[in-house]
């Protein structure tokens, strides 16, 4: 017995005044209907209303039954339209992860943005150096890097590229000297990023072949942005996204050595449950992503190729006024 529906049956044949009317307006036969008014007064014991070959009267149990339907059924209503306004309008708490560089140089730039066009949605920004599993941690969008993601029934967005760079501080070359090929890494000091998405080797691919370099470690950290202030303090030489490279890059605290080389090319992806369906917060953060980060990500690109920041033809380098 679908309790909701006789309910919907009940409350029609007191606001109509008649089983046949009740029938009509709800396209069934005035048998169904009288036979779902008895079922549930056999379902809940009581009698709901007193019935005679001309009129319809209410119990003083129906009356307040009755009372209880309304209320009830506006509040399934409400919340049928609820859902059902989920893909239309942006609305309620939008739970997104990212990777932390990325979170801090560009993401959150992004959700104020982003909140500025939508202020019904309320972001909850998760910042860390794993990937989490996304329905188990309760994320609506997880935003990630890699090569290309395994098989899933999750939907993957392409946001745009990204690789890292080979930078030292202007302090440590000037003592250490600048290296000019791969081979040269050998005899400098290597900070390294402990993240799982990346090996313990660089790997440099040129056109004289791919070059796999394991210098000799100096300092371990999880967090990129930690690596690059080790950078910045003379400690060595270290591989950054591009997104954390560039503002010590910008401002002269860090030069990139090697610039004919890109390592680990990754792509940004926007991974989330399912295209079905879609809540509309989710949507609209997704094309929000795929319209905005993109020219971030090619403004970071333009700065690590322009030759001034590269450590061959700094005047950092050089005692140069």
């Amino acid at each position: 017995m679908d309790t909701l529906h006789s309910m919907r049956v009940f409350v029609r044949v007191i606001d109509t005044g008649s089983f046949t009317a009740a029938a009509q307006a709800m396209d069934l036969s005035t048998a169904q209907v009288s036979r779902l008014v008895s079922e549930l007064e056999q379902q809940l014991q009581a009698r709901l209303l007193h019935r005679t070959t001309r009129r319809l009267a209410l119990t003083e149990v129906g009356e307040r039954y009755l009372q209880r339907c309304r209320q009830i059924l506006s509040e399934v209503d409400e919340a049928a339209a609820e859902a059902r306004g989920a893909h239309l309008t942006p609305h309620g708490r939008l739970r997104v992860h990212t990777m932390t560089g990325l979170g801090l140089q560009h993401l959150t730039t992004l959700v104020a943005r982003y909140t500025e066009i939508y202020p019904e949605v309320v972001v909850e920004l998760t910042l860390s150096q794993r990937t989490p599993d996304l329905l188990e941690d309760g994320h609506d969008v997880i935003i990630t890097f890699a090569r290309e993601l395994p098989d899933s029934q999750m939907v993957a967005q392409v946001l745009g590229p990204m690789f890292s760079v080979l930078c030292a501080a202007p302090g440590y070359l000037k003592k250490q000297g600048v290296p000019l090929e791969p081979a040269d890494l050998q005899q400098h000091r290597y900070l390294r990023l402990l993240d799982p998405l990346y090996e313990d080797s660089w790997v440099f691919n040129g056109e004289q072949g791919e070059f796999d370099v394991l210098p000799a470690e100096n300092f371990q950290v999880n967090v990129a942005e930690s690596l690059a202030k080790a950078a910045q303090a003379g400690m060595g030489v270290c591989l950054l996204p591009s997104f954390v490279a560039c503002p010590p890059v910008r401002e002269g605290k860090l030069l990139r050595l090697l610039p004919e080389y890109r390592l680990r090319e990754r792509n940004i992806y926007a991974i989330y449950p399912s295209r079905r369906f879609l809540d509309a917060k989710i949507k609209t953060w997704v094309e929000f992503l795929k319209a905005e980060l993109p020219s971030l990500l090619a403004q970071d690109e333009a700065l690590l190729e322009d030759p001034k920041h590269w450590a061959i033809n700094s005047k950092l380098l050089r005692n140069e006024k």
